[in-house]
C-alpha cells in the first residue's frame, strides 16, 4: 500500500465498510433464492473475508503505534 495520509486511510476504510455491509445484503438475497448459485455465493463469501481482512489491517495502521 503507497504511503498515505490518515484522511485518505480513514476515506478508504469508509469505503471498504460500506462495501462489506452492501455485500451483506447481496449474501443474504441470493441465499433466499430457491435456485441460488452456490459457487456465486461462494466467490461473495470469499469477497467479504478478504474486504474485512483489508478493513483490519487499515484499522491497524490507524492506531499510533505504542511505544512500551
Amino acid at each position: 500500500m503507497p504511503e498515505w495520509d490518515q484522511e485518505q486511510l480513514k476515506a478508504k476504510l469508509m469505503e471498504l465498510e460500506i462495501e462489506h455491509r452492501d455485500l451483506d445484503d447481496v449474501i443474504r438475497g441470493v441465499s433466499q433464492q430457491s435456485d441460488f448459485d452456490q459457487l456465486k455465493l461462494s466467490r461473495l463469501k470469499r469477497r467479504k473475508l478478504a474486504l474485512k481482512d483489508q478493513i483490519a489491517t487499515l484499522r491497524n495502521s490507524l492506531i499510533p503505534d505504542i511505544i512500551a
